[in-house]
């Protein structure tokens, strides 16, 4: 098995301040990355976190990939007005 992944090559940044509360019905944990703002949440605080540190990743651009046009017409986005940070075109948020 090859360790040649993204992951392996570019580390993710731990993050340093956390919040982790339990929701008032006691049934899901809520991790939050307090410097960017990113929650995420799962059953137990060991999932909470793990969520998190995907949320984190994902908005700071160390995991993921640009979307497809194919992606963007799934989703009713044309990609030729597609622009970063634009959702005018979507049908999703109607």
């Amino acid at each position: 098995m090859s360790t040649d992944t993204p992951e392996a090559n570019h580390p993710r940044e731990a993050i340093e301040n956390i919040s982790l509360t339990l929701s008032e019905d006691g049934e899901i944990w809520v991790a939050k990355d307090e410097d960017t703002g990113v929650a995420s949440q799962g059953e137990t605080r060991e999932e909470a976190l793990e969520m998190l540190d995907e949320a984190v990743a994902l908005h700071k651009g160390e995991i993921g990939h640009e979307p497809t046009d194919e992606e963007l017409r799934e989703l009713g986005i044309d990609p030729a007005n597609n622009e970063s940070g634009s959702l005018e075109d979507s049908e999703i948020f109607e």
